[in-house]
């Protein structure tokens, strides 16, 4: 990817879920075009590019469907550009293998149970990945061409690093209060 920088696609309203300190994590089994046919990290920091298409309100818990709404009202399918408004750092990736396990996380993201259910299910051979993510806003978000090699699904693509590379960052949340987050999260998965 010379000339580029990698980013994560993630559905828009959890990019927003991210960015507001509503959440530190993802989750991850892979895309359907994925080259392994399974998630694999392939970087330990990168931006988050936001997807549309697939986001499904009933999968989404009820206090948090708004910003589905609001993430669809400023979207087209015909745009021709995306916003990048986050970057982040892979502080941890946890192989969740059970329901039971993830059931303890409920309160720790935005998503229905549902999603979580056919998360752990889908691909049942696989653990999902639970990625905690240290978040940074840019101060100034970036618009960058949509290209034909960022639709499908797959998790990984490359941005221009020109349009990035300067971007100021500032942290979503403190120190503390990001340690605070793991913390918790740590202590429900014991």
């Amino acid at each position: 990817m010379s000339g580029q920088v990698i980013a994560l696609k993630e559905w828009a309203s959890a990019i927003e879920a991210l960015r507001n300190g509503q959440q530190i994590l993802i989750m991850r089994k892979g895309g359907i075009r994925e080259e392994t046919r399974d998630f694999q990290v392939e970087s330990e920091s990168f931006y988050l590019y936001p997807t549309y298409e697939h986001q499904r309100r009933e999968l989404l818990k009820e206090e948090y469907q708004y910003q589905l709404d609001e993430t669809l009202r400023s979207w087209s399918s015909q745009d021709t550009e995306a916003v990048i408004r986050c970057y982040a750092e892979l502080t941890e990736d946890i192989l969740i293998a059970s329901q039971e396990e993830l059931d303890r996380l409920k309160g720790e993201h935005i998503w229905t149970d549902r999603f979580a259910e056919e998360r752990v299910k889908w691909k049942r051979a696989q653990p999902l990945h639970l990625m905690l993510l240290r978040v940074y806003e840019l101060t100034e978000h970036v618009r960058v061409s949509i290209l034909p090699e960022y639709n499908g699904c797959k998790s990984w693509i490359g941005l221009p690093a020109a349009a990035l590379d300067a971007a100021e960052r500032r942290p979503v949340l403190s120190d503390e209060e990001y340690a605070e987050r793991i913390n918790t999260i740590k202590s429900l998965l014991r």
